[in-house]
């Protein structure tokens, strides 16, 4: 593994730590371009009792995620959130489109006490401020203590226990909202 990259910005939310980095994709285009043709479904839900309001995901299968490189550059990220006799290890990865109008709901991935880590892909080629579709984290109170906004090939990572959502664009945005998650589960390390 090469170098461990600095995040462009950090972020904690109840002691719980969100991590953004940004210019590690060099080829964002190529992703785009390959999501506009992949096969979605109306399948993801945020949590149980909103199962009534699916949103289009398409999964991804890990054997074959693991041998991509941006699977190696999402490791390298997580690993500034691995402590001594700590690793990380995907458990589940697939893409989430949202559109204006879909409506999607605030969850967390995982109990307070795994701290399993999120790792969220931003897809597009441009993304202008006034579309919206932001990443909101919640506080315990339910506040909104901090927003990711998506940008070209953005990745961020964060503790899988916070709240958050996903915001689907606004009105006057005509691009689809990509975002690649990869789900890591804490383990010992061997």
């Amino acid at each position: 593994m090469t170098s461990v990259p600095a995040p462009s910005h950090e972020m904690m939310v109840d002691g719980r730590p969100i991590r953004v980095f940004d210019g590690l994709l060099p080829n964002v285009a190529d992703y785009v371009q390959g999501l506009s043709k992949a096969a979605f479904t109306r399948s993801e839900i945020a949590r149980p009792e909103t199962a009534e309001y699916k949103h289009w995901a398409t999964e991804v299968k890990l054997e074959g995620l693991v041998r991509q490189p941006i699977f190696e550059i999402t490791q390298r990220a997580v690993v500034t959130f691995t402590p001594a006799g700590i690793a990380y290890r995907p458990y589940r990865a697939y893409t989430n489109v949202a559109s204006y109008g879909d409506m999607l709901f605030t969850h967390t991935d995982c109990l307070p006490e795994q701290h399993d880590l999120t790792a969220l892909w931003y897809f597009c080629e441009r993304w202008d401020v006034e579309w919206g579709g932001e990443t909101m984290f919640y506080d315990a109170q339910e506040e909104i203590a901090c927003a990711v906004r998506p940008r070209p090939g953005r990745l961020v990572v964060f503790d899988g226990a916070i709240k958050h959502v996903g915001r689907p664009p606004n009105r006057i945005c005509y691009a689809p909202r990509y975002t690649f998650a990869i789900k890591f589960e804490r383990v010992a390390a061997s």
